[in-house]
């Protein structure tokens, strides 16, 4: 039974690109279903994508979260492959992308991204990868090359138990800690990655995009590790309540007399505030079990990659 695959193209203003996007994906799969889902292009856009012959839908709340988790929703296939209409994802690369995900049963492949072009890939990106990278490693134990890849093939069991709640470009850090989250078989290839075609232009803003990966960092260790972090505020804050708490201790002991009483209420009201934070990192905590386990039986409600298949050759 050949599986059913879908190419997904999240576009936003890309008439001088998507044309040459299409015609690779259709070159590269071509009993693939290409889907091209505009989000507000203000540009030809959308006259451009008909013209090729995909199906062309449209989202419009904007940003690429929202995009995606429309199409997750709406499309229906055994593999999908999602890139970005902009053409500086390798099309080629994508059989070998579908051949790892089956041959192997994963979950996600991960085109990672190899350059040699400096305006493709800038600097300020780079440091941004490392660093969630780093912060991947060490919340799940393992992590990818590359976290912010656009380029990626899902099985159906991952499109299905996804549930999407970022808006914007953090959804390919919300897509790998899915997956890191669940302990996901993935895998990773190394692709070639292009500069824009001449005419197009980067939506990425390098400060913009910089803040909303610091404040991903901050709010992964709340939701997946809420004992962390909660355990390091309450230790800052006892560290605080401590080093107040010293001097008063030192003039008791002298004088037998307590003669900075609101420094002592400031001790107290900290520690309280310290032993808070420890019982709300525990009950998220559990809260966090309970929802995970949620989610990882949503995904094993669907079949794995390749099963049918596999049954078919065997005669199971």
């Amino acid at each position: 039974m050949t599986p059913r695959i879908a190419v997904l193209l999240p576009c936003y203003n890309e008439s001088t690109a998507i044309a040459q996007t299409v015609a690779g994906f259709r070159a590269a799969l071509p009993d693939a279903t290409i889907y091209v889902y505009d989000n507000n292009s203000t540009d030809d856009t959308v006259a451009v994508a008909r013209a090729t012959g995909a199906v062309v839908r449209s989202e419009r709340m904007q940003g690429k979260g929202n995009v995606v988790r429309r199409m997750f929703a709406d499309v229906d296939a055994d593999i999908y492959v999602m890139a970005d209409g902009d053409a500086t994802y390798d099309a080629s690369a994508a059989p070998a992308l579908v051949a790892r995900l089956l041959d192997e049963q994963l979950d996600m492949v991960v085109g990672s991204r190899v350059t040699q072009v400096t305006a493709a890939y800038r600097r300020g990106h780079v440091l941004g990868n490392r660093a969630m990278t780093g912060l991947l490693a060490q919340l799940f134990g393992r992590s990818f090359t590359d976290i912010f890849s656009g380029y990626r093939v899902f099985s159906r069991r991952f499109v299905k138990s996804f549930p999407v709640l970022s808006s914007g470009f953090e959804i390919e850090t919300e897509i790998s800690v899915h997956a890191l989250e669940l302990k996901m078989p993935t895998g990773e290839i190394e692709t070639p990655y292009f500069a824009r075609p001449e005419g197009s232009e980067s939506k990425l803003s390098t400060y913009r995009d910089g803040f909303r990966i610091a404040r991903t960092i901050v709010t992964l260790y709340r939701i997946e590790r809420p004992l962390l972090f909660f355990g390091i505020i309450a230790g800052a804050l006892l560290a605080v309540a401590f080093a107040l708490a010293v001097p008063l201790i030192v003039t008791y002991m002298h004088t037998h007399l307590v003669p900075r009483l609101p420094t002592a209420v400031l001790v107290t009201g900290l520690t309280i505030l310290a032993a808070l934070n420890v019982f709300t990192g525990l009950i998220l905590d559990t809260v966090v079990r309970g929802r995970r386990e949620v989610r990882r039986l949503a995904y094993l409600g669907h079949r794995a990659p390749g099963g049918e298949e596999r049954r078919a050759d065997t005669g199971a």
